[in-house]
């Protein structure tokens, strides 16, 4: 959302400022919150199909 300086991945729950930082590849954070986040969920199916 330029207009707001925001990144918003509504999936995991993440809002992030600076959009120039993270146009220019400042995104280590926003990879670790969607690997932790699609983990746990892959870890939820598995043990749902326990």
């Amino acid at each position: 959302n330029f207009p707001q300086d925001r990144l918003t991945d509504h999936r995991i729950g993440l809002t992030r400022h600076n959009l120039p930082a993270v146009m220019d590849g400042d995104i280590e954070d926003v990879i670790v919150a969607c690997r932790t986040f699609f983990q746990a969920e892959a870890l939820r199916q598995q043990q749902a199909q326990a």
